[in-house]
């Protein structure tokens, strides 16, 4: 693999296309800002905000916004539409970018996986390609959708994820585990390796916690569907409110389950508890997070794509110093053991509820998970991931076969829970 840090490093002209907003987009954010810090040229193709400019430079990076987005969709169709106009005016503008740019990579980030088409034409003149695989489509369409795995719809859906691979040079993908999956569905292993998301150390980190409004505060941030289980999280709350008079719960996001979230709150009596605000910039959103007393992850055990969608919130919270109240995934196991975060079973609003209040109890119990999560952040961070990353980049750009990374590391309490759970 090429020295993707060394003196000899040739500045290289990259496009990066996402169906997200750039500035909420972590994962991205560190790419280019990964390629930017090295002295590379990056463009990143994405959608607009009510109010955003179309064209503008963040720390370096060119932001090229080319459609705005109200995450409303309610169906499949209006979700289809607004994708594949998307696909077409991308695909457009990096074609024709393409002969001024004379880009040497392009990196497009999923869902969907066949928005990795829009780079055909710098494909054809020989250009690599990445597809960055965030969520694992079949599944992600299913639990969006209500779609049942093994259906001819489903089908088609791994029929275009194996597509979409076997068109690009390479397949980055968000955790081990789906990695493992998409590897054996597409039948090419040597072309996809895990990256997982990880929390930008200058910014998320516990120095910046600056609190103390009397409240006694917990947060969820992140996007509003079904399997994200918030509407557990709203449940359980309202279970505890009176033994916590104290204390809020604050929903940061969109979605489409945001407008049910909102009347389940008020069906609850807590309009003035429950308190729902929109994205936030990821600038914003980190400070949001440090002053926060307790975070909860409620994603749906039960939903496949819940139990295996790895929350990158997670991780957030640890490294800014915030103790968790975190569902029982296959997913969240395979990374976190009971010392990092506080672990309830079965999708429960009520184990939910008990263990938000065991936490509010017991400042030193939360003390020690912070302790723990702190020292598991200084082993797993950013800046050792960035060199996979960045190796990946130029191995593609010469022509080199590409290194597949080891697989993730476990502590053995987390090796043991995970042998204990498949018996």
């Amino acid at each position: 693999m090429p020295d993707s840090t060394g003196p000899q490093h040739k500045p290289m002209k990259i496009c990066m296309l996402a169906y997200s907003f750039y500035e909420t987009d972590a994962r991205i954010k560190q790419y280019a800002t990964a390629l930017v810090e090295r002295g590379d040229s990056v463009d990143v193709i994405a959608l607009r905000q009510p109010g955003q400019p179309t064209r503008s430079v963040l720390n370096g990076v060119n932001v090229f916004r080319i459609q705005t987005r109200k995450i409303n969709e309610r169906g499949p169709l209006s979700y289809l539409f607004r994708i594949m106009r998307f696909l077409f005016v991308s695909a457009a503008l990096i074609a024709r970018r393409q002969r001024s740019e004379q880009y040497q990579l392009i990196h497009v980030h999923s869902v969907p996986d066949f928005l990795v088409f829009a780079a055909v034409v710098p494909k054809l003149l020989g250009t690599p390609v990445i597809l960055d695989i965030h969520d694992v489509l079949p599944e992600f369409y299913a639990s969006k959708f209500h779609v049942a795995r093994g259906s001819f719809l489903f089908r088609c859906l791994v029929l275009v994820e194996r597509l979409s691979i076997a068109f690009a040079d390479h397949a980055i993908v968000a955790n081990h585990l789906w990695c493992e999956r998409v590897a054996e569905r597409c039948g090419m292993p040597k072309k996809c390796s895990p990256i997982r998301n990880y929390p930008a150390r200058g910014l998320f980190n516990p120095k910046i916690r600056a609190r103390g409004n009397g409240k006694f505060v917990i947060t969820y941030p992140g996007s509003l569907n079904w399997h994200q289980g918030v509407d557990v999280a709203i449940t359980a709350f309202a279970k505890i409110k009176d033994q916590m008079p104290d204390a809020e719960f604050h929903v940061y996001g969109e979605g489409p389950a945001k407008e049910s979230l909102i009347r389940l709150a008020d069906s609850l009596g807590l309009t003035n508890r429950v308190i729902f605000h929109g994205l936030l910039p990821t600038e914003q959103i980190v400070q949001v997070m440090a002053d926060t007393d307790l975070a909860v992850e409620p994603k749906r055990a039960g939903s496949q794509f819940g139990n295996e969608a790895l929350s990158m919130k997670i991780f957030e919270f640890m490294a800014v110093g915030v103790p968790l109240v975190v569902s029982r995934t296959k997913i969240h196991q395979y990374y976190y053991t009971d010392k990092l975060v506080k672990y309830y079973d079965g999708d429960d609003e009520a184990a939910l509820a008990a263990n938000i209040v065991l936490l509010r109890n017991d400042p030193d119990l939360r003390q020690r998970q912070v302790t723990n999560a702190l020292k598991y952040v200084e082993a797993h961070n950013w800046d050792v991931e960035r060199y996979q990353y960045l190796g990946i980049v130029d191995s593609l750009v010469a022509r080199e076969p590409v290194l597949r990374s080891s697989p993730a590391p476990l502590e053995p309490c987390a090796i043991a829970t995970s042998k204990s759970n498949q018996g």
